[in-house]
């Protein structure tokens, strides 16, 4: 039987790691390298990287969302198979990624932090960080990710899929994989899939609603609010349908 993980120090935060742009395949086998050596005693990290263009598939995903024929330019877009959890999505320059190393069973303040826990803040972070910019992001019951709410700024753009995120949870509690947040792309890519499954969802990004962003600044936001939520006390009542399972992909992108 595997020990209890000692408590973590209440002021340890997350490592921050910028990689700048970096080739899919190659971060995504740093990640499982990291989940692979690291010790109850490793510290968690955020990693923050632009990628070149590429599609990646969820460990479930089916490849017939990936689009051909009439519409669909010749491209030469790899796809990436991955371990996490969701169907197919577009990565690309110009949009915020960020991937969160995390022991979901190490102890917080204020108790261990649970999968869907975990989701619920790694969401209302890219919606404060909307919220900076005067943007309103909101959760679409079934359907994952982060939406342009309607209001006065949503510019005909309300139900557009503006962040998705996707993640794998080891059996022993430790997350890679993580968020991404649309914030000057060529978004074109978007219309040759079905962005995480679902046909025709529209794509926007930070641009396409009027807010011209340094892609750094953006970044920095980005991790800055998903330390403060990811660090935050967790609330004593806890139901045992959040507890982490034995292993998960969390089908969110």
């Amino acid at each position: 039987m595997q020990a209890n993980r000692p408590a973590a120090p209440a002021d340890r935060q997350p490592i921050i790691r910028e990689l700048g742009r970096a080739d899919y395949e190659t971060v995504f086998a740093d990640m499982r390298a990291f989940t692979d050596a690291r010790t109850p005693d490793t510290p968690d990290e955020l990693w923050i990287v632009e990628h070149p263009p590429v599609f990646t598939l969820g460990l479930g995903a089916d490849r017939g969302h990936l689009l051909s024929g009439p519409g669909v330019p010749a491209h030469d877009v790899p796809v990436v198979q991955t371990d996490r959890g969701g169907e197919v999505t577009y990565h690309g320059p110009g949009q915020v990624v960020i991937y969160l190393l995390m022991d979901l069973r190490r102890n917080k303040p204020g108790g261990k932090l649970y999968a869907r826990q975990f989701v619920h803040k790694i969401e209302q972070a890219v919606i404060d960080v909307l919220a900076a910019y005067n943007l309103a992001g909101e959760r679409v019951e079934g359907a994952p990710g982060i939406y342009i709410a309607e209001g006065p700024q949503s510019n005909a753009h309300a139900g557009a899929k503006i962040a998705a995120l996707g993640l794998k949870v080891r059996g022993n509690g430790c997350t890679y994989h993580g968020v991404s947040l649309n914030v000057a792309m060529d978004l074109s890519p978007f219309t040759w899939i079905n962005p995480c499954g679902y046909s025709g969802l529209a794509t926007v990004d930070m641009r396409t609603m009027g807010v011209e962003a340094p892609l750094a600044g953006v970044q920095q936001a980005l991790a800055g609010a998903l330390v403060r939520h990811l660090t935050a006390p967790v609330p004593e009542a806890q139901t045992a349908s959040a507890a982490v399972p034995d292993a998960a992909t969390i089908n969110s992108n």
